[in-house]
């Protein structure tokens, strides 16, 4: 497990990344999206994620934006998780935000997966579109090569349940990437691989 440098350049975006999937929630964003960085420094905080992503856009498309940032840092997490010997694989959680409550439940099993049952009326929230909430997890989670679960238990606010969506991921995978103490050399797996 090592600190990755990633970069994913089209003609759409330029991202440049760096990821410490063990650090202490350092975090440097810089995106033309406010409210999606405000999301990223979320996930950061509660994953203790070192993370620094600058992402420009080349054609003025949040959507392409969105989805290259979640490409680039599921593979960053996947090359930084390695043979994944030692961590705990599976995790849940359920965070509450105010009136918003978001259950999530992820396994880094080496399989992608994705299924992010967060209804939200609105259209857009800030400068971000609400659609693009679930193509983030699901870029996010063909990439990384994990299996993310996603639901909406209560809210009403859609600022609210965006931001309760990201803490509760980050505190899940927080947890699915720590080293489980008392088999810190094994692969969590009766396969033997993951």
């Amino acid at each position: 497990m090592r600190i990755i440098n990633k970069t994913r350049n089209t003609k759409e975006t330029e991202i440049a990344l760096t990821l410490n999937p063990y650090g202490s929630g350092v975090c440097e964003i810089s995106t033309p999206i406010v409210f999606f960085n405000h999301m990223l420094e979320l996930l950061s905080t509660h994953a203790m994620l070192d993370l620094k992503i600058d992402a420009k856009s080349i054609d003025s498309d949040t959507h392409h934006l969105v989805e290259d940032v979640a490409i680039t840092l599921g593979q960053a997490l996947n090359d930084a998780l390695g043979n994944k010997i030692g961590i705990n694989r599976y995790a849940h959680t359920i965070l509450p935000m105010d009136e918003s409550l978001v259950m999530c439940a992820v396994d880094l099993s080496g399989r992608a997966y994705c299924n992010c049952d967060i209804k939200i009326k609105e259209e857009k929230i800030s400068d971000f579109e609400t659609v693009l909430l679930a193509h983030f997890f699901h870029s996010f989670a063909n990439n990384a090569s994990i299996t993310i679960h996603l639901r909406l238990l209560g809210g009403s606010d859609p600022h609210h349940i965006i931001e309760c969506t990201f803490k509760a991921f980050a505190r899940a995978i927080k947890h699915a990437m720590a080293i489980d103490q008392n088999n810190p050399d094994k692969i969590p797996s009766t396969k033997g691989t993951l």
